[in-house]
């Protein structure tokens, strides 16, 4: 084991943690988000002030929402930086070291990532189009804006997701794992962690907490599962991406926080539905990458130590009989 093992090295001080974390994820995301604070605010005074239910619905500001997204994912560019920046200073670490322990990643898993997850939502949106009811689901397709919001998910979102799961899964889960020697402990602390930086989401706003929070905790506890199943957060990194490009390009609802134009808007959701469908979904692809790459679910179990290797068997010498 190599990913959370890696930060046993005497530079894994609390304060560490928090400073980095904290600079990173909100100060890098401030210095990221000038640009699209200052296209609101333009746009705010041209219009004599807006007023929105979803702060994330650009179009009520009078932006695109191909331009809307562009800016919101420049922002996590602020983030990504920062802590690659920082994170050498802080802890004599690599952003690679941070993704798995090792000095390379591991590039074939994260394309499983996005191919297992990206089927299985496929699957789902298939079964829904031919299930919904008429005026459920409403079929917005434009080329000419689809192509340029293509472009936008495949160069800025992985951005987004990626320094979301070095920061959860990476980062925190090898700070907590090795402060407290316990996997599930890091497990579940990153997961309700996840889910709770979730909380300003319109989605929360439209369905309310103990319905919308659930779903954003279960992901967390899925990739979390996964990283440590796989030591390493490739897969989680792939899923992660494929979950938002999928929803940005093919799906979007009124309270959705990505707010796009998709192929398929959804008129009507269902809260209840789609955490019974994350759930019974994580486990299948869990138990596929656990047959891909024979995990071994013993390990959820095992400290977070450095082990020593055993002894070569030619190097025990006997003692001498005396006579």
């Amino acid at each position: 084991m190599k990913h959370l093992e890696r930060a046993l090295d005497g530079q894994n001080q609390i304060w560490k943690y928090i400073i980095l974390f904290l600079v990173a994820l909100f100060g890098g995301q401030m210095i990221g988000s000038i640009p699209l604070a200052a296209v609101i605010i333009t746009k705010m005074f041209t219009s004599g002030g807006v007023r929105t239910e979803n702060m994330m619905d650009f179009s009520t500001y009078g932006i695109s929402s191909n331009l809307g997204l562009a800016l919101m994912m420049i922002a996590f560019l602020g983030v990504f930086f920062t802590f690659a920046l920082l994170i050498k200073p802080f802890h004599k670490r690599t952003v690679i070291e941070t993704i798995n322990g090792r000095n390379y990643i591991r590039k074939g898993r994260i394309w499983m990532g996005i191919l297992v997850w990206g089927i299985i939502l496929l699957v789902n949106l298939i079964i829904m189009l031919l299930t919904a009811k008429e005026g459920e689901i409403e079929m917005q397709f434009n080329l000419v804006k689809f192509i340029p919001l293509l472009f936008i998910v495949l160069i800025l979102v992985p951005f987004q997701t990626s320094i979301e799961e070095i920061l959860f899964r990476g980062y925190l889960t090898q700070g907590i794992a090795t402060r407290t020697k316990s996997r599930w402990i890091a497990l579940i602390v990153v997961s309700l962690l996840f889910g709770l930086m979730h909380i300003a989401n319109p989605e929360i706003k439209e369905f309310g907490f103990w319905l919308s929070m659930p779903q954003y905790v279960l992901m967390g506890l899925m990739l979390g599962l996964i990283s440590i199943l796989d030591d390493g957060i490739e897969i989680a990194i792939g899923v992660h991406f494929i979950n938002n490009a999928f929803s940005a390009l093919f799906t979007t609802h009124s309270s959705s926080v990505l707010q796009t134009d998709a192929v398929f808007k959804f008129n009507k959701m269902d809260p209840k539905f789609d955490l019974i469908f994350l759930l019974i979904t994580a486990i299948i692809a869990i138990f596929v990458f656990a047959k891909i790459y024979k995990w071994d679910f013993g390990v959820l179990n095992k400290k977070v130590e450095i082990e020593t290797p055993p002894i070569p068997a030619q190097l025990y010498v006997e003692n001498p009989t005396t006579e």
